[in-house]
């Protein structure tokens, strides 16, 4: 498994805006058969930082998301107002929390 984290940062102004279109783009995301989970939560609104937290089983399933039509256009719709700081594990020892 693979597990994307870390931190995308808009202007605060847009960060209704970029959940609307992010809250679209993980529906359809969510609905591919090798996406564990796909999420973001808003840290600091007036800093517009958000946290994105993905997982999925392999990295064939992220690529794919990667190359996905609504996945690039996302991206270019965001080209040059939103910067990151995401970075990609790999999960080999998956257990329980309190395990």
């Amino acid at each position: 498994m693979l597990i994307v984290i870390g931190y995308i940062h808009v202007d605060s102004q847009e960060v209704p805006q970029f959940l609307a279109e992010l809250k679209d783009l993980a529906a359809m995301t969510r609905q591919r058969s090798e996406n564990i989970s796909y999420d973001a939560a808003v840290d600091d609104p007036a800093a517009g930082r958000l946290l994105i937290v993905e997982r999925w089983a392999n990295q064939e399933a992220l690529s794919a998301h990667l190359d996905a039509k609504e996945t690039k256009a996302f991206v270019a719709r965001w080209h040059g107002r939103m910067r990151g700081d995401v970075r990609k594990f790999d999960a080999l020892n998956e257990r329980g929390l309190l395990i």
